[in-house]
């Protein structure tokens, strides 16, 4: 494929850097617009920049949008829309698939309308109705946030408690604490299972044939405790258009082309031996989702994106076996506390023991002279990954790479994988609902 000319916007955070350079790497001409000032200098030294995304829209073949937020409003949907009525191949959403990630009663509308089976929910924007319902209706829930304060992701609570009495405890402390920032929350039941996600890549039209299968692991520690990061790592394969995808996205695939949707698209769910239980939808790129799949996309990520916004049928080739990705982070990540990065982090060197950087992707980083450096103010420098034939040697390829990169006060999840080693792989086999086999 001769050279495109790709356009990356980041219309809030930095989060697209590593697809914008490893579409560079290949050859393509990019430009990386990035709104956030504070992250403005992430992917310095690595890709072309832009300081007006909207100058550069009648260059772009392609404009791609990381995300569904606008600064802290919902809004790059409206604006791929818009674009696309011009007559521009974009990567991204449109308003209404925005809302499925903003609101979480619509998404689940959606999923009921057509014809897929959801968890018992409900939507509330009064605490104390909340907690009425709860101490009504005893049994463990899950608290989601609703809107901007969603992204707080330390806000999620699982709980525990067959009679919610914790549920209660933390919406009264929510209550207190976030009441004039939370619009909203919804109330979901706890179901047991194995926790699962389905990403396909839509073309505006129909998903390609390649389907991805990602197991998240959100929580900072391992053994999956401690507050909530958005990701620490992640573990995947690529499947077919097994039962997972007919039960879920095969049922929705005729809305997602209604509303021309362009791109990687998610769904979260819960799955055990009586079913399939949608969670939550990302109508957008997954991070560190994406630098995984590139990971183990063997055939031409530019290309694939390319005729993915044309509307194309893309070639995608992928790794057969198992993937695995971990997060690399520095103090004091999940939080925000600037004396702490200033102090430990910022502007801090990413030493490699190796010349090789097979595996490693940017996230919040900057290359100086040759150097690579922490750059922004989220403390996540780095994703680094592995992939095998089964799980286990994709963990160990993963960690192996880790143990060659030096930074001062890094931290990461050292049993991101073990879970599906440890049981999830077989339940799952066990149910029927997927393969490959393997460790």
């Amino acid at each position: 494929m001769e050279s495109k000319h790709f356009l990356f916007v980041s219309a809030d955070a930095a989060l697209i850097t590593d697809l914008a350079w490893q579409v560079h790497r290949e050859g393509h001409d990019v430009k990386y617009y990035i709104e956030a000032e504070s992250d403005r200098e992430i992917g310095d030294g690595f890709v072309p920049k832009t300081d007006d995304w909207r100058a550069e829209v009648d260059w772009a073949d392609v404009v791609v949008f990381d995300d569904i937020w606008v600064g802290s409003d919902v809004g790059t949907g409206e604006l791929a829309q818009e674009l696309r009525e011009r007559g521009t191949a974009v990567v991204g959403g449109t308003p209404n698939t925005d809302r499925l990630e903003e609101d979480r009663g619509y998404a689940m509308e959606i999923l009921e309308d057509h014809g897929v089976d959801t968890i018992d929910h409900h939507v509330f924007e009064d605490f104390d109705a909340g907690i009425r319902h709860v101490r009504e209706n005893p049994a463990p829930y899950v608290v989601k946030p609703l809107g901007e304060v969603q992204n707080v992701k330390r806000l999620l609570y699982v709980g525990n408690e067959d009679d919610g009495s914790d549920v209660v405890d933390v919406l009264g402390a929510y209550k207190k604490a976030w009441g004039h920032r939370m619009k909203g929350f919804q109330l979901q039941r706890k179901v047991e299972g194995v926790e699962i996600a389905i990403c396909g890549f839509f073309n505006g039209e129909r998903f390609v044939d390649q389907v991805n299968f990602n197991f998240e692991h959100k929580k900072l520690f391992p053994g999956n405790i401690g507050p909530s990061t958005g990701e620490m790592g992640t573990s995947m394969f690529w499947g077919g258009r097994n039962e997972l995808f007919e039960e879920t996205f095969g049922k929705l695939e005729g809305w997602l082309g209604e509303e021309g949707y362009v791109g990687s698209i998610d769904i979260n769910c819960i799955v055990n031996e009586n079913g399939i239980y949608p969670l939550e939808f990302t109508p957008r790129f997954g991070y560190p989702t994406i630098a995984l799949q590139e990971e183990s996309i063997e055939s031409s990520t530019g290309e694939f994106f390319y005729d993915l916004a044309h509307g194309n049928d893309p070639e995608l080739a992928v790794h057969g076996g198992y993937q695995v990705g971990v997060r690399v982070v520095l103090p004091p990540f999940p939080f925000d506390d600037e004396k702490t990065y200033d102090e430990n982090s910022r502007n801090g060197a990413v030493v490699f023991q190796t010349e090789s950087r097979a595996g490693i992707h940017l996230e919040d980083t900057k290359n100086v002279d040759g150097q690579w450096r922490v750059a922004g103010e989220s403390g996540m420098p780095v994703v680094v990954t592995g992939k095998g034939e089964t799980m286990r040697a994709a963990r160990e390829q993963a960690y192996d790479r880790i143990d060659d990169i030096a930074m001062p006060n890094m931290y990461y999840r050292d049993d991101i994988g073990e879970r599906w080693i440890d049981g999830d792989g077989d339940r799952l086999l066990a149910w029927g609902y997927l393969g490959p086999g393997g460790e």
